[in-house]
């Protein structure tokens, strides 16, 4: 007799075979989809998948992508160090058969449409990857190198008519341009160019490569650690993107760019130079970045209009600032008037408080600015420089200002006093500015304030906005880290905080 579960398994036993059950159906997806695929795996897997059978073999032979950053990168030696030269030749031997497998892959790939590597070669090792690479038709090319000595820009890469990316690197000791004549007639398809520890000691001078007839299509240039770079001019009609780095020998930058949307600049030009200049004319620049550059000592921004974020900081000397470099910084600081979002590096708040008074100087009024965001030591002596920017703020809706001060003996006296006294000198400060600030205390309606602590400088800018803040909506105070024994005087400070008179009924006080 069968069992019930007996029948419940027979017409199991009686369906037909299936006739796909063996059918490899990934191996039959489309090239571009299986290279889609494999091209999120790191470049070891990618090549594993070839064993697997003759059609996962072509696969491997036609895969576009090909990264080898995941399988090996450079170390990091510093060319300061009395051994680096060594250490180069150590990694350079190590690296020769690895460069000799991946260029005996490359030949037996068809067209190479992405290819990165970092390692340490010989400069005939990397010539030939590149002339290996531009020969099978590469589009982006991403090479981080180190060498034994410096070497030459690979000319191979001047005429390719399919590079659309390129970006190269030299760890140590750095690289050379060709002529800039041979220069200018490749490079008829780029769009992203990238340069980084470039030796120009021959030609310091980039004031005639990046012309408005050369690269025709550079959407996005990037210069990075140009040793000797003295002048640099831009040009490019297409560029939208421009960022240069560590160009400490820099004197004159001139960027004319009609398409220009996003410019960033740090740690740029020479601080002892009595010639510096800058001047820029975007008319359609949207973002700018200009963080720890030297002052120069002439700067021309051409309106502009179109600016919506801005980020400026300086880097300062010692010494004081000559009277042209002050003039400079206001013409800088005027170029920004159009924006909708500044941010003030505590250099900056250091020279406005420091120059305030300055003959024949005002600065401009931020008729557009919504949000402004202050990085200040926020001494007593700061006061007149926050009491200028507020006062060219005429539309603001929220401030930001991040205290990076360290507390002194002197601050800690100031708290001493702040409570014993009918006002203080700083609350006497704010509250003479009353009148001019109207404006700037009419449109107010966000307050953050980090590092906050119980000095006076803080506590009396916090009173004064609550007490004139007519549509003062939140204030934000984040405190910095304190002491234990300081904890009970905080939650008195807290406390007194809370009590303070307030000119808009929704004013929400936040401690965080």
């Amino acid at each position: 007799m069968e069992t019930r579960s007996a029948k419940r398994k027979k017409p199991c036993q009686n369906l037909p075979p299936d006739d796909h059950g063996d059918e490899d159906r990934i191996s039959n997806l489309p090239d571009e989809i299986l290279h889609h695929v494999t091209s999120f795996l790191p470049i070891k897997s990618a090549a594993q998948t070839s064993v697997l059978s003759r059609r996962w073999r072509d696969l491997w032979y036609s895969f576009p992508d090909l990264d080898f950053t995941t399988a090996y990168s450079p170390p990091h030696i510093d060319s300061a160090c009395r051994d680096a030269e060594r250490r180069v030749r150590l990694h350079v031997a190590r690296c020769s058969r690895y460069a000799d497998q991946i260029l005996s892959l490359i030949e037996k790939h068809s067209d190479v449409r992405v290819f990165r590597f970092r390692a340490s070669l010989t400069f005939s090792r990397l010539s030939c990857l590149v002339r290996h690479a531009v020969k099978h038709n590469v589009q982006e090319l991403d090479i981080e190198v180190s060498t034994c000595d410096y070497f030459n820009f690979p000319r191979s890469l001047i005429g390719s008519s399919t590079l659309r990316s390129l970006r190269l690197k030299s760890c140590h000791p750095g690289f050379r341009l060709p002529p800039l004549d041979i220069m200018k007639e490749g490079f008829r398809s780029l769009s992203v160019l990238s340069l980084s520890h470039l030796i120009l000691c021959d030609q310091p001078h980039l004031t005639n490569l990046f012309t408005d007839s050369s690269f025709p299509l550079l959407k996005k240039l990037h210069l990075e650690a140009c040793f000797d770079l003295r002048h640099l001019r831009v040009e490019s009609p297409v560029l939208e993107d421009l960022s240069l780095e560590n160009c400490y020998q820099l004197q004159d930058l001139e960027i004319r760019v009609q398409k220009l949307k996003k410019f960033r600049v740090r740690s740029c030009f020479d601080a002892y130079s009595s010639i510096s200049r800058v001047e820029i004319e975007a008319p359609d620049l949207r973002i700018m970045f200009w963080s720890y550059n030297a002052v120069t000592e002439e700067c021309i921004l051409h309106d502009l209009t179109h600016l919506q974020e801005a980020s400026v900081g300086f880097y300062l000397l010692p010494e004081d600032l000559s009277a042209s470099k002050i003039i400079s910084v206001w013409n800088f600081l005027s170029g920004m008037s159009y924006c909708h979002s500044l941010t003030l590096e505590s250099q900056c708040i250091e020279i406005l408080s420091k120059h305030n008074n300055f003959a024949g100087l005002s600065l401009c009024s931020f008729n557009k600015l919504k949000y402004l965001e202050l990085a200040t030591g926020f001494n007593k002596h700061n006061n007149s420089g926050l009491a200028s920017i507020f006062r060219s703020s005429p539309t603001i809706h929220t401030i930001t200002i991040t205290i990076i001060r360290v507390r002194s003996a002197q601050q800690q006296e100031w708290n001493k006093d702040l409570w014993q006294a009918p006002s203080s000198g700083e609350e006497r400060h704010w509250e003479s500015q009353a009148q001019s600030l109207s404006s700037f205390l009419h449109h107010l309606k966000v307050v953050k304030i980090h590092g906050f602590t119980e000095c006076a400088n803080d506590v009396s800018l916090v009173k004064f906005l609550l007490k004139q803040g007519k549509v003062l909506q939140q204030v934000f105070l984040s405190a910095s880290l304190s002491k234990g024994r300081d904890s009970l005087l905080r939650e008195k400070i807290k406390s007194q905080i809370m009590g303070f008179s307030r000119a808009s009924s929704n004013a929400n006080i936040v401690f965080q």
